[in-house]
């Protein structure tokens, strides 16, 4: 078995884990660190939206020698907007200028032409108007907000309304996350890119219900128990899946990899960035919230019902009790005092939650 097998089985056993819970905080910081530059993005520099959003003309000229350099500087000065041009197949020409009229960009098509050095009838014109562009962006709204409460009531009918919520606050999480990108490395926003951000959404919420499915097949009948609290019991579930996790995200990240900086970096196929960087950022932020901000929240608004908190104090209560018979038996042998909480609940040697499995206490049988 490989290594990261024997790791995955170590992790579903609970031989060995991170708590993830317990340093739950770290990542919430984190997280509002990484939103807060996300938002400044958004506020300073804001979305570049392509002309299906606010309207345009995209001139797609015949095969010419002039480069993408100097189209631009035509394209520019002949309609007083800035211009995105991209090289075709057989050295054709794609020019792309947003917020113009039908009127003015008949002015830019002849301008062009004569720049350019060709006939003007061999250059086609795809014009979008101002109103279809605000229609697409409020369709892509609805879309986003119809998404967004269908969620959020299969969650909370399948699970719960925390679970429900958590996975909403990921969701915007990795919305933010996203977004904020675009606004910061300047990439066009088109139809694509609403594509590619739907996709990213279900992708995460994939991943955010595979644990919650775990966590609520191992909490049930919690409360019968005096060995485990809510938020021990997500750690495992999250442990229990991690490298699940991390194998289906490394899957779906290397080909949107391949995408992003070999078609629109290195070959310069451009118009694969708006959908291939919405997939990769989403991707990997998808990942990270269901593990570090979807599950753990969870367990905060779990432990504050007040059954949890009786459960919590018979569990410690247990704990202490355990802690000082073991340190009493140590003293008695002339040995050291040993962490008995520690052994219940540590990393290694845990008994699942429902009595699955046999564990390693301090050594001795109680």
């Amino acid at each position: 078995m490989s290594k990261l097998g024997t790791l995955g089985a170590r992790l579903h056993r609970g031989e060995v884990g991170y708590d993830f819970v317990g340093n739950r905080k770290i990542w919430y910081g984190v997280s509002i660190l990484i939103t807060i530059t996300a938002i400044l993005g958004l506020a300073v520099r804001g979305l570049n939206m392509g002309i299906e959003f606010q309207g345009g003309a995209v001139f797609t000229t015949p095969k010419t020698q002039v480069s993408v350099a100097q189209a631009e500087k035509y394209a520019q000065d002949s309609s007083g907007h800035d211009a995105i041009v991209q090289k075709l197949g057989n050295d054709t020409l794609r020019i792309q200028i947003a917020g113009i009229d039908t009127d003015k960009s008949d002015q830019i098509k002849t301008a062009l032409a004569k720049d350019l050095k060709v006939d003007a009838e061999s250059i086609n014109a795809d014009l979008v108007g101002p109103s279809w562009g605000e229609q697409i962006a409020n369709k892509a709204w609805q879309g986003l907000g119809i998404f967004m409460v269908l969620v959020v009531i299969y969650l909370a009918i399948a699970f719960e309304w925390r679970m429900a919520l958590a996975a909403l606050v990921a969701l915007v999480h990795d919305i933010t996350i996203t977004t904020g990108i675009y606004a910061l490395v300047g990439f066009e926003v088109t139809p694509g890119t609403v594509i590619g951000l739907l996709t990213i959404l279900g992708y995460s919420l994939y991943d955010t219900v595979v644990v919650f499915d775990s966590l609520k097949e191992q909490t049930k009948d919690i409360t019968k128990q005096t060995r485990w609290t809510y938020s021990d019991i997500a750690n495992r579930s999250i442990n229990s899946t991690l490298v699940r996790s991390i194998n289906t995200t490394v899957v779906a990240l290397l080909p949107v990899a391949g995408l992003l900086f070999i078609g629109g970096g290195f070959l310069g196929a451009g118009m694969l960035n708006d959908i291939s960087l919405s997939l990769f950022v989403g991707l990997a932020a998808g990942a990270y919230s269901s593990i570090f901000i979807a599950t753990p929240l969870v367990a905060d608004l779990k432990e504050r019902e007040p059954q949890m908190k009786a459960l919590r104090k018979r569990v410690l209560a247990k704990r202490a009790q355990a802690a000082a018979e073991g340190e009493l038996v140590d003293a008695r042998s002339g040995g050291e005092p040993q962490d008995a909480a520690a052994a219940v609940v540590g990393p290694r040697g845990q008994d699942a939650p429902r009595g699955r499995g046999r564990g390693r206490a301090t050594g001795k049988r109680r």
